[in-house]
């Protein structure tokens, strides 16, 4: 089985403001353990920023831009090093990896990741991913680590996602101000009334929170993969998870494994939208179309040809994305017109669809 693990900072700390060093060895244990039983594993983790306030005598709190670029720059060097001195008492070869939104927005580098990824999985060597915070400005970032896990499991084709968090699960409201509440073993689809149950955003040591990790498993398992959501301090989490035990929430994934190049397209980061009118949301929804120019009715956001946009229906819920054969500035010139018309109006052509159906995923 091929996983992703996805660690928090709050798991790496146990609640506390500096990297939890038993708690480090023991997830390691835990992925040499599944090593040796054949299983292949990618480490998403957090922490590099927090690792940087430890080294540079920082207090935990809020920073700018810069500072936390500097913390991260320190920090990944350290937290890598934490990493590497363990996995050595395991027999674990390690490579870091770090990636931007432009790693899953461009066809070429995101091919390039996929290869390396593969490569140290082959070779048995332990990839440890995190998101480029050092050079990452707003325009590069993907956000989170929950959501980069999502995207990294759907770059290596993984079977599983699991996230292990300081949280037991989702629960059927917030236990902190709900004690009755209860928690959610399964959930088969992600609704309205699981983004009910998310909540808000987590502690001052990390950046994410349940709705983060809500947003990670409805992007997994949009291409098949299920998702767990664990505590990381329960004794032996991850390997109960990927063993099948009934540990923390699992979301189910959807339908068959997409092939290689949808799943590309839904890992990619979103460039812009495309909002459809009735007959153009039937059309691709239900009939299996391609998009035509005449079923638009507004373009928002920057893009060039090629790049991955939303279709959301008339009534603005986001039903599909793919990959648009125009750019922004000329969809916006042929808004509602026949396909027939479109080299007349923008004195070039691509093809008679904005959007066809060979590079459109539905949702």
């Amino acid at each position: 089985m091929r996983v992703v693990l996805k660690l928090g900072t709050s798991v790496l700390t146990a609640g506390s403001d500096k990297l939890h060093r038993p708690r480090l060895v023991d997830l390691v244990r835990q992925i040499a353990a599944l090593q040796a039983q054949g299983h292949q594993v990618v480490l998403v983790t957090s922490g590099a920023v927090l690792a940087g306030w430890e080294t540079l005598g920082f207090t935990p709190r809020s920073r700018t831009l810069a500072e936390k670029q500097l913390l991260a720059a320190v920090g990944q060097s350290a937290l890598m090093h934490q990493y590497a001195t363990i996995a050595e008492l395991y027999g674990l070869n390690v490579g870091q990896i770090l990636l931007t939104a432009d790693d899953f927005r461009t066809r070429s580098r995101y091919l390039n990741a996929r290869t390396t990824l593969e490569g140290c999985l082959s070779a048995a060597v332990l990839p440890i991913i995190n998101e480029n915070d050092a050079v990452a400005v707003d325009q590069i970032r993907v956000g989170d680590n929950d959501t980069l896990s999502a995207f990294v499991a759907n770059m290596v084709e993984a079977d599983l996602l699991v996230i292990l968090t300081d949280a037991p699960g989702l629960y059927t409201a917030d236990p902190r101000t709900h004690p009755q509440a209860t928690l959610i073993p399964v959930v088969e689809r992600i609704d309205a009334a699981v983004w009910d149950k998310a909540g808000g955003a987590g502690s001052h040591r990390g950046t994410g929170g349940m709705y983060t990790k809500i947003q990670a498993a409805e992007i997994a398992t949009r291409a098949g993969t299920p998702v767990i959501i664990a505590p990381g301090d329960a004794p032996d989490a991850f390997i109960r998870a990927v063993a099948g035990e009934s540990i923390g929430t699992r979301f189910l994934g959807h339908g068959s494994r997409l092939e290689a190049r949808k799943r590309w397209i839904l890992a990619e980061i979103a460039a812009g939208k495309l909002l459809l009118d009735a007959g153009a949301t039937l059309a691709v929804q239900q009939n299996g179309r391609s998009l035509l120019a005449a079923g638009l009715r507004g373009v928002e956001g920057h893009f060039e040809r090629g790049q991955t946009v939303r279709l959301l229906s008339a009534d603005g819920q986001e039903i599909a994305r793919g990959l648009t054969r125009y750019g922004a500035d000329d969809l916006r010139q042929v808004l509602g017109q026949k396909s027939s018309a479109l080299g007349g109006i923008l004195g070039h052509d691509y093809g008679p669809e904005v959007v066809h159906r060979d590079d459109m995923v539905l949702l």
